[in-house]
């Protein structure tokens, strides 16, 4: 049996909605929100009965998604938004992006920072990390040619 694809990576926030609009600024589509609740989700996870709110962000072309979610029970007991980049184990989601500058100027209104500065990679991309809502590091990619 092979892989069929990636179906999202997720990300636990404290402010869903915040964090929402900045997924929005950056180019992604809310998908839909919904509560999960109950033993049968804790069965999945293994924290028992939970509650959770979740939001879906679909990427433009549709290939991609971000699962935003928001713990309400039990309660979240580790943080790692401000580990550095070779922190073991730590996420960094990276979205391609028409014109990082024009990307950057748009996210710093709605409080992303640049984590070091925009690099060119020989002549393939244009890079840089910022940290986004709540510290969340995201990598920015610009195809070049």
């Amino acid at each position: 049996m092979a892989l069929k694809r990636m179906d999202n990576i997720g990300i636990v926030v404290e402010d869903l909605e915040g964090a929402v609009e900045f997924f929005r600024a950056l180019g992604l589509e809310f998908e839909g929100g919904a509560m999960i609740e109950g033993e049968w989700a804790g069965r999945v996870t293994g924290l028992g009965d939970q509650s959770v709110e979740v939001a879906m962000m679909r990427t433009p072309d549709g290939h991609s998604r971000l699962e935003l979610s928001r713990f309400i029970r039990p309660t979240v007991i580790a943080d790692h938004r401000k580990a550095p980049v070779n922190a073991l184990g730590y996420l960094r989601a990276m979205f391609t992006v028409d014109d990082i500058d024009q990307t950057l100027e748009r996210l710093r209104t709605r409080g992303a920072e640049l984590v070091g500065e925009v690099v060119q990679y020989k002549d393939a991309y244009r890079l840089c990390y910022i940290r986004g809502p709540e510290g969340l590091l995201i990598g920015l990619a610009q195809e070049l040619g």
